[in-house]
């Protein structure tokens, strides 16, 4: 029996349609510009600052600028003062570069239909169903996992959004003040896809356990295992500081929190806490 190499496999897999989709041609889509332009183009859109641009397509400065310099030599775009602050710079597509940009639409789109057209209909739906999987799973591959301070902006951010969505899926609403207080957290986990946090979980230590606080993930990151993640990196941090004890309450509105904590192997307990929102409270030895 013939043993694939996954990665041998993978690698196959992304030459093939590399050349495939004319990432390599200096002429993408019969055109006079290479494929990393155009996606620029594609990105720039209705205008966007270089800062995001910049986090969008992993780019360091210098090539990003090297880009912008190439498009602008062309009379494509013009990089200028972001619209609502100054100090950030903004690229804008010129008349010619809203053109160029459409007539690589229009040819993105016939040469995919082309493709398409020798596939019959239920081939067509296998291959955009294959492709769906496959960007689900590289986005679960690509999220990362990382301790940060729980004062950063990072941590803030998902503070804000983990408290902003309770306040609407209580019946009591939420209040913001129960949320835990910068420097009292053992660890704070955030999850980051594509350089932007889309999770996060903390850690109180206590003297014979660990607790849990704020599991939340972003709306347009569930589905991919996250909260799983977060919560097994979260108890391999307790355990690693010598505790072998996990406790967190919760709430009875959060059925998905209450699912993965019992098939996390959690048991439920009486509640122990003083927070009004925590009306069920579970436990699990590490």
């Amino acid at each position: 029996m013939t043993v694939v190499d996954p990665i041998e496999s993978v690698r196959d897999f992304n030459r093939y349609y590399s050349q495939r989709i004319g990432a390599l041609d200096d002429h993408y889509l019969g055109q006079d510009r290479p494929l990393r332009e155009a996606r620029l183009l594609f990105e720039i859109g209705d205008g966007a600052d270089l800062r995001e641009l910049r986090a969008r397509l992993a780019l360091d400065s210098g090539y990003l600028s090297r880009l912008l310099q190439a498009l602008q030599k062309d009379g494509l775009v013009t990089v200028g003062a972001h619209p609502g602050d100054g100090r950030l710079r903004f690229a804008r597509l010129t008349a010619l570069g809203v053109r160029e940009r459409a007539e690589l639409d229009a040819r993105s789109r016939r040469s995919v239909e082309v493709l398409l057209g020798a596939l019959s209909e239920a081939e067509r739906d296998e291959l955009v169903a294959a492709q769906s999987q496959v960007r689900h799973l590289l986005r679960k591959a690509t999220v990362t996992i990382s301790a940060i301070p729980d004062a950063s902006p990072e941590a803030l951010e998902c503070l804000r959004s983990y408290a902003a969505e309770l306040a609407v899926r209580f019946p009591e609403g939420y209040d913001e003040s129960a949320l835990i207080a910068p420097g009292s957290t053992a660890s704070f986990l955030v999850a980051r896809e594509d350089g932007r946090p889309v999770g996060c979980v903390a850690w109180v230590s206590f003297s014979s356990f660990g607790e849990v606080r704020h599991l939340w993930v972003s709306p347009d990151a569930r589905g991919l295992g996250l909260g799983r993640r977060l919560l097994s990196a979260v108890e391999a941090s307790i355990a690693a500081d010598g505790l072998g004890e996990v406790r967190l309450g919760t709430h009875p509105a959060l059925s998905e929190a209450i699912a993965l904590y019992l098939s996390s192997g959690y048991r439920e307990i009486p509640p122990y806490g003083t927070s009004p929102y925590d009306r069920l409270a579970f436990e699990k030895t590490l």
